[in-house]
């Protein structure tokens, strides 16, 4: 039998109950409209994902009910059968989906499997639901389930099928990493296979403070066929499914008989209207991927999400001539347009004249405003006013980082005068070791390529260069990397070799290898030594750094809650 079946990939924005509803009212009327039988929406689609500590306020519960009683009378007189994400709470708070239909909420389904790994923290918030949800509509049978259900082996899919269903609706916040889509759609895929059954999944998408959610809906059938919706953008997909296809359409008849009265379950009972023939069939974006552009896409999103939902028009960055400020105003001037992006060169004494033509050539390649603030008077007046409590000393670290903190000051007196966010520069290789000037060049308040490391800006800008015409200026990709805080300094007069550096990282912050294990893939061990041991001394930096844009398997941030008090060594 034929359904017509709308999926409504939006960028909810977390708290923000009447925004989200107006997105949810306009998307019942699009799939009314269509004569779709069933609205799928991603998960806790009226409170956005996730709320985190939101949820301990019962006015926040409360008010998400209320959002939810309203959508519910919003579909009074439309047949269309909606699935909606809400929190659930009476004595208990649970992950839910409420089935909407004429203006009659039919179900709800209580998520049964609870992520608390990664950025997830569900088991704080959310009691797990404990029954399996059937939709059963003339003779079809269809199950409902919320993103990590169908992650785990043996999940209420288990039971849906079982019992007779042939088609699963999940709705789902699954936040973007790089090169994730390929083990998502595997998994669907073997989902699909496994119990012969077609996946409809809708996916969040969107940034969420450190989250980007990339979309990518998709319908997988079991014989392997599956349309993928867009990557980071809003999308409504429609098409007509036929329940009926089934590699092995037999598969669970035997079980049927012998379990389905054992298994407890929710049974809903609806009409939903099935169709004669299939008409749609949407577009897919089922393209290939460069990884290169999905970090541009997922950074871009990050950045536009974060200054747009905070309330912030412009954003403010400083430009030293180097590769990472380069790539951030490239990435801004992507995400806001150029006249919302402004730029700071602020030299010193010690800034080359080749920094400046840089900076200079890559301000005007964007098209952005660029404000010269020399910062050689106010670093001479900053050692004049420390010089008789220095006295006897000899010019150090001390000193360089004062020129870096003149600069955090300035950008933040930008941002405090005209209301423009400032944007930190700094990249995760920079975070990990340390090599940055906390109160300097980490003060803002978004650090877009926090979780990139140095060898991915590189990679990332050659790509921008390729794709949008050589905007960052060839010399800037020439130059060594250089912080130009004092004379004839280079990044590599303190750190390894960038490729070196960051394999090591890599093993042991994304892939929690051990320092005998790391020293085993052929890296020296005193280099080993050095870079975990300015990793583990730096932590009190990276709890005080601006929020980043998480796009690895494992970011700085609620991914990594490391404690600041530890004598333990690697």
């Amino acid at each position: 039998m034929i359904i017509r079946l709308a999926i409504a990939q939006i960028n909810t924005t977390v708290g923000d109950l009447r925004g989200n509803k107006k997105r949810i009212e306009d998307c019942i009327d699009r799939a009314s409209n269509s004569e779709a039988g069933i609205l799928l929406f991603p998960e806790l689609t009226i409170t956005g994902y996730p709320p985190e500590d939101l949820l301990l306020h019962t006015g926040f519960l409360n008010d998400n009910l209320s959002v939810l009683r309203e959508i519910t009378d919003y579909t009074r007189g439309k047949s269309t059968l909606t699935l909606v994400g809400f929190v659930d709470f009476s004595n208990e708070i649970y992950n839910a989906a409420a089935l909407i239909q004429n203006g009659e909420i039919k179900g709800i389904y209580r998520k049964m499997n609870l992520p608390n790994y990664s950025v997830f923290d569900e088991r704080r918030y959310f009691t797990p639901g404990s029954k399996p949800l059937i939709v059963e509509s003339g003779g079809v049978k269809i199950g409902v389930n919320i993103c990590e259900d169908l992650w785990v082996p043996a999940g209420p899919i288990n039971e849906q099928t079982i019992a007779g269903a042939n088609l699963i609706l999940n709705l789902s916040a699954s936040p973007f990493t790089s090169t994730k889509n390929n083990s998502r759609m595997s998994l669907l895929l073997t989902r699909a296979m496994e119990y012969s059954c077609a996946i409809v999944y809708c996916n969040l998408v969107g940034g969420q403070d450190e989250l980007i959610f990339d979309g990518r809906s998709a319908v997988i059938m079991p014989d392997g066929q599956k349309i993928i919706g867009k990557a980071f953008k809003e999308d409504f997909m429609l098409l007509d499914i036929d329940t009926a296809q089934s590699t092995r359409y037999n598969l669970f008849e035997g079980k049927r008989r012998e379990y389905t009265s054992k298994i407890e379950l929710q049974r809903v009972f609806t009409n939903i209207g099935f169709r004669d023939i299939a008409e749609i069939e949407p577009a897919n974006e089922n393209r290939d991927v460069v990884e290169e552009d999905e970090l541009i896409e997922a950074i871009e999103l990050g950045i536009k999400d974060y200054i747009n939902k905070n309330g912030f028009k412009k954003v403010v960055l400083g430009l030293s001539g180097g590769m990472d400020s380069a790539l951030v105003a490239a990435l801004a001037v992507r995400a806001l347009g150029k006249e919302n992006v402004k730029c700071v060169m602020m030299p010193s004494e010690i800034t080359s004249a080749e920094s400046k033509k840089d900076a200079l050539e890559l301000a005007s390649n964007l098209g952005v405003e660029l404000f010269d603030i020399p910062i050689a008077q106010a670093y001479d007046s900053m050692q004049e006013v420390m010089s008789d409590v220095f006295k006897g000393r000899e010019p150090d670290v001390t000193e360089e980082n004062f020129q870096a903190r003149i600069r955090g000051m300035i950008l933040m007196g930008l941002s405090n005068k005209f209301g423009w966010l400032v944007l930190t520069t700094g990249n995760k290789s920079e975070m990990a070791t340390g090599y940055a000037t906390l109160y300097g060049d980490m003060a803002g308040g978004l650090a877009p390529i926090k979780d990139l490391y140095k060898t991915q800006v590189y990679r990332i800008a050659r790509r921008l260069n390729e794709t949008e015409g050589d905007i960052i200026p060839l010399n800037i990709f020439l130059k060594p990397p250089t912080a130009e805080l004092r004379e004839g300094q280079k990044d590599q007069d303190s750190l390894p070799p960038y490729d070196t550096l960051d394999e090591i990282l890599r093993l042991y912050i994304e892939e929690s290898f051990s320092l005998k294990e790391i020293i085993g893939k052929g890296f020296e061990k005193e280099t080993v030594e050095y870079v975990l041991g300015l990793l583990q001394r730096n932590e009190y930096k990276r709890k005080q750094g601006a929020p980043g844009i998480k796009v690895s398997k494992k970011a700085f941030g609620k991914d990594w809650r490391m404690p600041l008090t530890s004598r333990y060594r690697r």
